[in-house]
């Protein structure tokens, strides 16, 4: 065992697998739908939030932070699992109060190495950075090492997603009223990016599948290091086909093995809403 823990929070969409995988030990966040409360990938997993999300009258989701209890806990469990450090990559601070409870939590155990890192990002934006803290630390690198590295990285990253329509980001609260009203009277399919901790409107398109194609243009602008293709309620196929547009597209190429392929779960989804295709692009250096 690595003598650093890599910690993370369900906003970063690692599926259980691949977070198994590699070790990384995920805080789920709390969804509620209507009076019921869950822990997101622990008692609602991706496929029956989606199942829900889309149901006819269901109420609309929201989603909270872990509490810093919820870190302790983990971050205890990582100490009494041998670990020395740990290393928390969190949600974007400016979206979320998650950074505020890991911070907190730490706090709370000033004799332990505790170092949290804000992504600046969300969904795989932040798991990717997570995955390379957790490689980071198999090759046994100490803490505030992969800590520092990976704040460094951040500002490499950028999402950016084709989306139905806004309606979910403004019921979510991450953009205005007046923004999602603006979209939905010209009928176009928003395409947003996530770039150092804010949500803005990349580009405006007609249909699905020019949003489709830009969505595509933008991923590939730039010499990637790593890609985390993104989907919501897309089918398989499309997902594959869409994967290989970006991957033959990319100036230089990219590894196979540093591309993933993550359905959006029940922490981010609420604020994307179903039919949203995109990725995640770790430039290169």
């Amino acid at each position: 065992m690595s003598p650093v823990a890599i910690v993370t929070d369900s906003a970063s969409d690692l599926t259980p697998e691949l977070a198994a995988a590699t070790g990384i030990r995920v805080v789920p966040l709390e969804v509620t739908f209507g009076d019921e409360h869950f822990r997101a990938g622990v008692d609602l997993s991706t496929a029956a939030f989606w199942e829900r999300m889309v149901a006819p009258d269901a109420p609309f989701p929201t989603t909270a932070a872990a509490s810093p209890g919820e870190f302790q806990s983990v971050f205890e469990a990582c100490f009494a699992g041998g670990a020395e450090a740990v290393v928390c990559v969190d949600v974007a601070g400016s979206l979320s109060a998650t950074v505020k409870s890991a911070t907190i939590a730490r706090d709370l155990l000033p004799a332990r190495e505790i170092h949290v890192v804000d992504s600046t990002s969300a969904s795989m934006g932040e798991g990717v950075l997570a995955l390379i803290g957790a490689e980071m630390a198999a090759r046994r690198l100490g803490a505030r090492e992969i800590a520092d590295a990976l704040t460094e990285r951040a500002a490499d990253l950028n999402v950016f997603v084709a989306l139905d329509t806004l309606e979910y980001l403004r019921k979510g609260g991450r953009i205005s009223g007046t923004q999602a009203t603006i979209g939905g009277l010209l009928s176009v399919k928003p395409i947003i990016t996530i770039k150092d901790g804010t949500v803005d409107t990349a580009d405006r398109v007609r249909t699905r599948s020019k949003a489709r194609e830009r969505v595509i243009e933008l991923l590939s602008e730039r010499p990637v290091e790593r890609l985390a293709i993104l989907y919501t309620t897309s089918t398989p196929d499309e997902v594959a086909a869409f994967r290989d547009e970006v991957v033959a597209g990319l100036p230089g190429g990219v590894d196979n093995a540093c591309v993933t392929v993550q359905p959006v779960g029940p922490s981010v989804g609420p604020h994307l809403g179903p039919g949203c295709l995109g990725g995640v692009v770790l430039y290169r250096r």
